[in-house]
């Protein structure tokens, strides 16, 4: 089942498209912040992002810059009241697939989601992107959620040297040399090329 997080500070939006998607088919989570939404993009494969353009503390916009700069290559569809053909080429700019104007109806959200069905994959991260995700929590002293990571990088591909390697370093960055030598020697095992 494939799975959407819907990122807004409205209840009655989070509502609509919560039982919208529902009944489509797909699993949603939600979120009524960016921060909130930042940290189910980390510890979670989402298959599609509904955000929010304007939300108090960290604004849509800033959430898809972060996220992109994560490696998160989720489609996302912006969310805004204020639908301009400026808003519209910023929001393609930082990567979101399409926009919905608010208000809308389950009509209009049900004609978005067939408009993009070819952007949403049951496997849309790959190991690179897992990778990228986990250096990323790496370097903002998220050992746990990389470590998380990593060992979901090893379910699509057992022969990565680099997830090696980055367990390796995990283990360092945590003190237990033992088995950072164990992960780095296994890492030796593969060649770079995968």
């Amino acid at each position: 089942m494939k799975t959407v997080l819907v990122v807004d500070d409205t209840k009655n939006i989070k509502n609509l498209l919560t039982t919208c998607l529902t009944l489509n088919g797909y699993s949603v989570l939600t979120a009524s912040n960016g921060f909130d939404a930042m940290e189910i993009l980390k510890k979670n494969k989402v298959n599609l992002v509904f955000l929010d353009i304007k939300m108090p503390e960290l604004s849509g916009t800033e959430v898809l810059k972060r996220i992109r700069a994560m490696g998160i290559d989720t489609p996302v569809i912006i969310m805004t009241a204020f639908a301009t053909v400026k808003n519209a080429v910023e929001c393609t700019k930082l990567g979101a697939v399409t926009y919905l104007q608010k208000p809308f109806t389950t009509d209009k959200v049900k004609s978005v989601l067939k408009e993009i069905e070819p952007y949403i994959n049951e496997n849309s991260l790959s190991i690179d992107g897992y990778i990228m995700r986990a250096k990323e929590l790496m370097k903002m002293g998220e050992l746990d959620d990389a470590f998380d990571i990593l060992k979901k990088a090893l379910c699509i591909n057992v022969n990565s040297k680099a997830v090696y390697e980055l367990l390796g370093n995990i283990y360092e960055l945590r003190g237990d040399n033992k088995e950072a030598e164990r992960f780095k020697n296994i890492s030796n095992l593969f060649d770079s090329g995968e």
